[in-house]
């Protein structure tokens, strides 16, 4: 049997796997669903391998992309934690891999490839989950002050002025190409955010400058590529003598371009008409978000990567031993840390085990969708929430169960539905966050009232997972932020004694920098509370 009717026969049993397609487009949004699309980069791997065995003579450029991918795969250490490894993971699937398929000569065993990566295709990452990932960079950009040349070459360091901040050191440094770079300026190019564009199209150019001459099969850009789309973009930001460097460069490797040799004409007047511009440097300001009003608050809370305040700042905050009078917790308390008086905001350490941790994530991991918020009577998606989510009944799991029971004990309060609801299981994406919101419904018509038992009077949120940076829960008039404590659960009141929701508890899941956050959200409403928490008329208590 010959390599090209080898490689028909494992396609044949990857056309039988079993299995339907996986939702396409919101592969980004959850690192877990990132870390599923390793499958099928593996099974294109295999298929490209038998490819090369036939023709690696003639394929030296294929071999180099083989082999970088490969070396990838074969790094223990490599992890879609890193937001660029997981970015430039959806790249590959969603762009590189189809440029090299189908760019080369056709033969029995390209067709061979061609024919089985289309056979995995619908398993592969959208276009929507690229552009994604790409916000997700310039998001992380954003809210931890990010330098640009410093995230190409694989470093995460805060610019401030001359001060130069390491926020996290991986142990591999993993840099991004010129075309990953234009990717990210593409994107926010498209959407005319010249603020993102404009520092992401530089870092491609050079780097393309870099390596001019030089193909790679996967590249969908090149020089010319960034130097056009960077002329337009300082052109729209008002530095027209810029523009008009970039685009005499273009023409010094395309000179018969008629288009860019019209916009060098169409400059040079500009500049004739006004000579100011000669020296004017390019403004561009950050895209305003009109729903955060707390936008500086709550990335400066963000970018301490927790901040709550020590015991010996406040003597009033305090750690114990918990019963909460029990009989549940008299053998095992809890160990608790008060970390807020106002809102009283409570932290139980090791509130769950790592087996615990672990088997909540594998319950909920096959139902997990792109999470909504409510937005009147409707549930949407919104890019200020980016996770997938599961509810999980607790008939689902013994354990569960089991888990309940603890959060009664130690709150008080009853946690069976429908005076609660069922746990909700989270796992944030690339740069994963959720912007500054309450908890509690702010207005009538919110979904939350269907369950015809109430508000929200309390949230009891577990970390499933440790995070290596980022992804702290900030509390934004409360002005302090709680890092993730790995198995630790955060109990807060969303309601005063009078029913009132409490400003205070305005909170928001910072950005994940490094790591793959879990969570498991109880949230707890306010009837079948009444002898639990009693009411109280005055707004203060």
């Amino acid at each position: 049997m010959g390599p090209a009717a080898r490689l028909a026969a494992l396609l044949v049993l990857l056309a039988l796997r079993p299995g339907g397609p996986a939702a396409r487009g919101d592969t980004f949004s959850a690192l877990t669903s990132v870390a599923r699309a390793l499958v099928p980069e593996r099974q294109l791997l295999a298929l490209l391998r038998r490819y090369l065995r036939g023709e690696e003579a003639r394929l030296r450029d294929l071999t180099r992309f083989y082999d970088k991918v490969l070396s990838l795969h074969e790094d223990s250490s490599t992890s879609v934690a890193n937001p660029l490894l997981a970015f430039t993971l959806i790249k590959r699937l969603q762009s590189d891999w189809r440029n090299v398929v189908h760019s080369l000569e056709a033969s029995e065993n390209i067709q061979a490839l061609k024919d089985g990566y289309e056979k995995v295709e619908q398993d592969l990452p959208a276009f929507e989950d690229l552009e994604g990932a790409a916000r997700a960079l310039m998001r992380l950009q954003d809210v931890y002050m990010l330098n640009v040349k410093g995230m190409a070459r694989g470093v995460f360091q805060r610019v401030t002025g001359s001060a130069v901040t390491d926020l996290y050191s991986p142990r591999r440094l993993f840099s991004l190409t010129a075309d990953d770079c234009f990717q990210v300026g593409k994107v926010a190019y498209d959407m005319g955010d010249y603020y993102h564009a404009i520092p992401w199209l530089e870092e491609a150019a050079s780097l393309f400058r870099g390596s001019y001459g030089e193909w790679n099969t996967e590249d969908e850009a090149s020089l010319e590529d960034a130097l056009d789309h960077l002329a337009f973009a300082y052109f729209q930001a008002g530095n027209i003598s810029y523009a008009l460097s970039l685009s005499r460069e273009f023409l010094l490797y395309s000179p018969d371009n008629k288009r860019m040799a019209r916009n060098v004409l169409k400059y040079e007047r500009l500049l004739a008409e006004s000579p100011k511009q000669m020296v004017a440097e390019a403004v561009t300001q950050r895209p305003n978000v009109p729903h955060l009003q707390t936008r500086d608050k709550y990335e400066g809370l963000c970018q301490t990567l927790g901040s709550q305040p020590t015991h010996y700042q406040i003597p009033s905050l305090y750690c114990s031993y918990e019963t909460n009078s029990s009989p549940y917790l008299l053998l095992q308390p809890v160990r608790k840390e008060v970390i807020h008086l106002e809102p009283d905001v409570v932290l139980y350490h090791d509130f769950v085990s790592d087996l615990e941790a672990q088997k909540i994530r594998g319950l909920a991991e096959p139902w997990l969708q792109r999470s909504v918020v409510a937005s009147g009577e409707k549930q949407l998606q919104v890019d200020y929430r980016i996770s997938k989510s599961a509810w999980l009944k607790d008939t689902v799991d013994p354990m569960l169960v089991t888990l309940d029971h603890r959060i009664a004990a130690l709150t008080g309060l009853d946690v069976q539905p429908p005076y609660a609801e069922y746990l909700q299981v989270v796992n944030y994406g690339i740069g994963g966050h959720y912007e500054p919101h309450f908890d509690h419904a702010t207005s009538p018509s919110s979904p939350l009232y269907r369950m015809k038992s109430g508000n929200r009077v309390a949230t009891f949120m577990i970390y499933l997972s440790a995070v290596e940076a980022g992804g702290a829960t900030a509390f934004i008039y409360a002005n302090f932020s709680m890092p993730v404590v790995k198995n630790a659960a955060l109990f807060w009141w969303n309601l005063h004694r009078s029913g009132e929701g409490d400003g205070d508890t305005l909170h928001a899941g910072c950005p994940v920098l490094v790591g793959d956050k879990w969570v498991a959200n109880k949230w707890i409403h306010e009837y079948g509370q009444e002898f639990r928490r009693p009411c109280s008329s005055s707004p203060e208590d």
